[in-house]
């Protein structure tokens, strides 16, 4: 297939079918059922642990049920007359929460076992978890002019600790409830989502929305200066939460991925500096620059190889960095000012 011409997605889904989310008081989870939702889909199911008047988003005409799905018998709740879950939910944040709360991060396997032993017993016939670029092994990711990393480079196994474990052995079980009960499973690996509507303070927002926020808080200060974690040279892929819910509904409805972790992220290397550097100019502003060495900043580099999603489905995430960051800027320049007058405004707390 052509790296131009993306494949067709085929759903074996009827428009009247149950799709269940977990995590859907969450950024991407939010944006899920927003766009099955918004693609004439009449029956979904979200589910998050957080009270509902804490979601980031409530899409009208959803089941909005507040569960906690590290627990069996929630789980079980969720996914009745399902035919489709996705599994989303994780106890997770950027990575000043995932170095500093391991075993929160490492918990979150109660939820992936518990919610595909139930998906399994209801008979539902497409399950989609959410793993993370986090699984790959961290002695290649040392360098910040990093090679992009390929699904094969998970293994040898040496992932971050804490949330990096907990997706590779959750990534496990789904390859071995196809393998063994013939489940369809479906698995990504994401890079760093980012765009409006996600957590922009509070200590579980990712460097686009946190920079987004320091450049804003600077500007309406006065104060000149942005504190930077690290020395700024380390570098990531982005990619935007448009690409991501797009690339989730393709790789749950492609059989040739059945079990087989697939990377979902942009190939568009960036470090934090440059991050600054965009930040600022969108917000029209040059700022001091100060650095915190002892601030978590995890690996050196990490990067997308697309080569496969290319091969099988024929795209990739495209939004440049760029215009997602505008986008991302001027939704949470919003939410900064609304808060300011005392509006309620989206954002996580620990």
């Amino acid at each position: 297939m052509s790296s131009n011409q993306a494949a067709a997605i085929h759903r074996d889904l009827d428009q009247g079918d149950l799709i269940v989310i977990t995590g859907a008081g969450g950024f991407i989870g939010g944006a899920l059922a927003r766009y099955f939702h918004n693609m004439g889909f009449t029956r979904i199911r979200a589910i998050d642990k957080k009270p509902l008047p804490n979601w980031y988003q409530r899409v009208p005409g959803v089941e909005c049920l507040s569960l906690d799905v590290s627990e069996k018998d929630n789980c079980t709740r969720a996914v009745e007359g399902a035919k489709e879950v996705y599994n989303l939910a994780a106890d997770m944040g950027g990575m000043g929460f995932i170095e500093r709360f391991r075993v929160e991060c490492l918990r979150s396997v109660l939820i992936n076992t518990n919610m595909i032993e139930a998906a399994y017993r209801a008979g539902v016939n497409r399950y989609f978890f959410s793993s993370s670029a986090c699984v790959y092994n961290t002695t290649l990711q040392q360098d910040p002019n990093v090679r992009a990393l390929k699904e094969s480079d998970a293994y040898p196994a040496m992932s971050e600790r804490g949330y990096g474990w907990e997706k590779l052995i959750s990534e496990m079980f789904c390859q071995e409830y196809w393998a063994e009960r013939k489940m369809k499973t479906f698995i990504a690996r994401f890079h760093n989502v980012y765009g409006p509507l996600g957590t922009w303070d509070g200590g579980r927002e990712k460097a686009p929305a946190a920079i987004c926020r320091k450049v804003i808080e600077a500007k309406d200060q006065k104060t000149g200066k942005i504190m930077i974690w690290g020395d700024g040279s380390q570098t990531r892929s982005y990619m935007f939460i448009d690409d991501c819910v797009k690339g989730i509904d393709m790789i749950a409805h492609c059989d040739d991925l059945i079990a087989t972790p697939i990377n979902l992220g942009s190939s568009e290397l960036i470090s934090v500096n440059e991050l600054v550097s965009i930040a600022e100019k969108i917000g029209g502003v040059k700022l001091q620059r100060e650095y915190d060495p002892t601030a978590p900043r995890g690996v050196a580099g990490r990067n997308s190889d697309n080569t496969f999603i290319q091969k099988v489905l024929g795209w990739e995430p495209r939004t440049p960095f760029r215009e997602g960051l505008t986008k991302t800027y001027a939704w949470i320049e919003q939410q900064y000012f609304d808060r300011k007058m005392g509006k309620p405004v989206v954002q996580e707390t620990w």
